[in-house]
C-alpha cells in the first residue's frame, strides 16, 4: 500500500493501515485494482470470504480470486471465465429472446448464460469452464462472437469498462475534446466522465441548469470544443404517477453537423433522471463510432 502511494507522489495516511490488518489465520486475497485486501478463513466446516464494499473492486475479485478458490475447494478442476457485455436499451426478457440458444450455439457445452438487470444497463454474462486456458478460449470466441452480432448496437461495453470509459477512450483516439450541457441531470454525466484519468485533456466545459436548455451547436461554438453534447428533460406537470415521464432532446454538435435525438421515458423522476443520464451518454457513443443515434430503446414511449 505504502507503495502505492510513494508511486503517485503521495504519502499513505496512517489510518490506511488498518486495511492491512488481517486475522492471524487468514489467507490474503489480492485487490488489483484498490489498496483495501480480501480474505478467507475457515470457521467450523465453513470457508468465508470477505472483499471490499466498492462494486467495481468486490465484481473484479470474485471473477478472479473467489470463484477460483471456490472451484478448487469443491474439487472441481479446470478453469473457469466469465465473459461480460453491458448493454443500454433492452430490457432482460428481450436480451433473452434474442440469446435463447446461445448456450448451444456452435456446440457451445460448458458454457451458461446469465443476466443480471440494474437499471438502465443489462449485464449479459457468459460463465466458460475448459481443461485449460487455451480450451476456454477455443470455446469462448465464437459464443462471444455470436453474441457481439446479436446484441449488436445495444453493448456499450464489455467486461470492466465503462460507458463513459468507452466514449472517453474514443474522444482521446481522435484527438477530440467534449463539452456538455444537461437540465435535471444534476450534472450526472459530466460528473461521470470528468472523474476519469485523462480527462483533463478532453473534458473541456460542463453546464449544468435546473430549467432551460442549451443548444449543442451554440455550446460547441462558445466553448471551443471538438464535440458539444446537450441533454434537455421536459418533465410532465403534476405529481408522480404510472404515466409520469419526461421528453429527452439530446442534440450532438461537431465539425460534421448537429444530430438530434427525442425519446419520451415513462417513470418517477429519479427514474427519468437516471435514464436520460444514460440516453445522453449512449447517444454520444453511437455518434462517436458511426452508429445510428436514433435506435429506439425498450424504455422509450412514442
Amino acid at each position: 500500500m505504502e507503495e502505492s502511494y510513494a508511486r503517485r507522489g503521495r504519502v499513505m495516511p496512517p489510518n490506511n493501515r488498518k486495511q492491512a490488518m488481517l486475522p492471524a489465520s487468514a489467507e490474503f486475497i489480492d485487490n488489483p485494482i484498490g489498496t483495501a485486501c480480501g480474505f478467507a478463513v475457515t470457521i467450523g466446516k465453513a470457508r468465508f470470504f470477505f472483499t471490499p464494499g466498492v462494486p467495481r473492486e468486490m465484481r473484479r475479485m470474485v471473477d478472479e480470486q473467489v470463484i477460483p478458490r471456490l472451484l478448487a475447494l469443491g474439487g472441481i478442476k479446470g478453469v473457469s471465465k466469465l465473459k461480460r457485455f453491458h448493454t443500454f436499451g433492452i430490457g432482460e426478457s428481450r436480451a433473452d429472446q434474442m440469446l435463447g440458444d446461445i448456450e448451444a450455439f456452435k456446440d457451445g457445452g460448458g458454457i451458461k448464460l446469465g443476466f443480471q438487470a440494474h437499471y438502465p444497463q443489462l449485464e449479459t454474462k457468459l460463465a466458460v469452464r475448459g481443461e485449460d486456458e487455451a480450451d476456454v478460449a477455443t470455446r469462448l470466441a465464437p459464443i462471444e462472437a455470436e453474441v457481439r452480432r446479436r446484441l449488436g448496437n445495444f453493448i456499450i461495453a464489455e467486461d470492466h469498462e465503462t460507458l463513459e470509459g468507452v466514449i472517453l477512450a474514443k474522444l482521446g483516439e481522435r484527438g477530440l475534446t467534449l463539452a456538455v450541457a444537461e437540465t435535471f441531470t444534476s450534472g450526472n454525466i459530466a460528473s461521470r466522465i470528468a472523474p476519469l484519468p485523462g480527462s483533463e485533456t478532453v473534458f473541456r466545459k460542463g453546464v449544468i441548469s435546473r430549467n432551460g436548455s442549451i443548444d449543442a451547436g451554440d455550446l460547441l461554438k462558445e466553448s471551443g470544443a471538438g464535440v458539444a453534447l446537450s441533454v434537455a428533460v421536459q418533465l410532465d406537470e403534476g405529481p408522480d404517477k404510472p404515466e409520469f415521464g419526461a421528453t429527452i432532446d439530446v442534440g450532438i454538435a461537431d465539425a460534421t453537423g448537429t444530430v438530434t435525438r427525442r425519446a419520451r421515458l415513462l417513470g418517477g423522476r429519479d427514474w427519468v433522471r437516471v435514464g436520460a443520464t444514460e440516453l445522453g451518454l449512449d447517444c454520444l457513443r453511437r455518434h462517436l463510432l458511426g452508429l445510428p443515434v436514433d435506435e429506439r430503446i425498450d424504455f422509450e414511449r412514442r
